[in-house]
């Protein structure tokens, strides 16, 4: 099979990659569980030093690691740069703290010595998604790897570039041969993989029904899952929130990376005292934000990913104004491009409420109270992060369990963080990555008992 690359902002062909065989790909998962045999014995501390190598390099390069993330999904060069740091970040974190985190664990029991061993699994298979071709994988790869497994990466099709990008980063940092493997392959061998006895555990970050399929496979042969899927984030805004300060952290966290991720906001209950105020500002927000060559340094907004992409987000904007959304601003598209658009007078039933929109679409929704506020924010099938704003903080914490998502933040976006657990409750997915937490997910906590 042919796999393009195509640059979603000027429709040229990056490059052609063509899919490795079956043959091929059984000599590959072959070679991983042989890997695995002797990384697992490779000190910690070596392998430590080679998660900090794999961050310098790409600290070391990352204008080259930039150009393909933009080139391949758009994303404005000044953004792909802080993608590209950030997955340094992370391998510093893991490198610093592994030692810690996979240390034995003593529990007193009616033992003479009892204690929690934590030892790798295997072969960790991993289908990550475009919108963040780089930090998606290496958020995984650092604990996995460090933990003393190995990985085997199935990319999105139209960011195999960034693929192969990042095995090299393991490569040139010095990791054995086979032990970070990236397989040009399509959907349709998944479960020739997951069955392989080598592969112990599964993650997939991706749509609901990429996600569905995969834990289906993976409970078939009972393997380790881990899914980390769509989401909808309810962005509250109270009657006392600072609407200044508000606006620009809305702004942050809709439009970044044209409104492709899965933590974005997206539907913004606001309290009716504020409503006007915040829409307006809003909108005169998202009017300076500069569409253009993601190339370009000052580009703030670049082309969504895929053509198919951008025509699911039009369709999204058409049904909610048809059903009684008032358009506000934007709502065209041309080929990749959408404009950002700010949808007013949102309520349930309407797509730009229920379903999760993967663009630069704002749902406005008025709420009566902070207790309709969160019932409003509660009716979603997803449940990734919830974002507060408000000036007392004393109260915001009090309602920490009227939320039943993965994350609860104040005044700040919703964010993933190399220090802080990752994920989601409903169809959101489950587990948990980064923190300690997302080395845990991949490691067999074993109890050794002493009488």
């Amino acid at each position: 099979m042919e796999f393009k690359s195509i640059n979603p902002y000027n429709g040229e062909e990056i490059a052609v990659y063509h899919s490795i065989s079956k043959e091929e790909l059984a000599e590959k998962l072959d070679n991983s569980q042989i890997a695995f045999q002797s990384w697992k014995k490779v000190p910690l501390a070596e392998r430590c030093a080679l998660l900090k190598k794999a961050g310098q390099i790409l600290r070391d390069n990352v204008e080259e690691y930039a150009k393909m993330i933009t080139l391949e999904m758009g994303k404005p060069i000044s953004e792909s740069r802080g993608e590209v740091k950030k997955c340094a970040l992370v391998c510093d974190y893991y490198a610093d703290n592994a030692e810690s985190f996979l240390a034995d664990e003593v529990i007193e029991s009616d033992a003479s010595k009892s204690f929690v061993s934590h030892q790798p699994l295997g072969g960790v298979f991993a289908v990550m998604p475009w919108n963040f071709p780089f930090w998606q994988v290496l958020r995984y790869a650092a604990p996995t790897l460090t933990s003393g497994n190995v990985g085997l990466l199935k990319h999105a099709s139209n960011v195999f570039g960034c693929a192969q990008l990042i095995e090299d980063v393991f490569t040139k940092a010095g990791y054995p041969k086979n032990v970070f493997q990236s397989l040009v392959v399509n959907h349709d061998v998944t479960e020739q993989i997951v069955s392989h006895e080598g592969v112990r555990a599964i993650t997939l970050t991706g749509s609901e029904r990429a996600g569905s399929a995969v834990a289906s496979l993976a409970g078939k042969h009972i393997k380790k899952s881990l899914l980390e899927l769509g989401g909808s984030n309810a962005f509250i805004v109270w009657e006392d929130a600072d609407i200044d300060k508000t606006v620009k952290i809305a702004l942050t966290a809709r439009m970044m990376n044209c409104g492709q991720s899965c933590i974005a906001a997206k539907r913004f209950i606001i309290l009716e005292g504020v409503y006007d105020e915040f829409v307006e500002k809003f909108t005169e927000a998202v009017k300076t934000l500069k569409s253009g060559d993601p190339m370009d340094d000052d580009t703030t907004l670049g082309p969504l990913a895929r053509i198919d992409l951008a025509d699911e987000l039009q369709k999204q904007v058409k049904n909610s104004i048809d059903q009684g959304a008032k358009l506000i601003l934007g709502g065209k598209q041309n080929g990749c491009s959408h404009e950002p658009t700010v949808l007013g007078d949102v309520v349930p039933g309407m797509d730009a409420f229920d379903q999760e929109s993967f663009g630069p679409l704002a749902a406005m929704i008025k709420a009566k109270s902070i207790e309709h506020a969160f019932e409003l924010s509660e009716n979603s099938k997803f449940g990734l992060g919830v974002t507060v704003c408000t000036k007392n903080i004393e109260l915001a914490l009090s309602h920490v369990d009227k939320v039943s998502d993965g994350a609860y933040f104040i005044n700040e976006l919703v964010k993933s963080d190399p220090r802080l657990p990752f994920g989601g409750t409903k169809l959101s997915g489950y587990g948990r990555e980064l923190s300690k937490d997302g080395m845990m997910e991949f490691v067999n906590r074993k109890t050794v008992y002493v009488k």
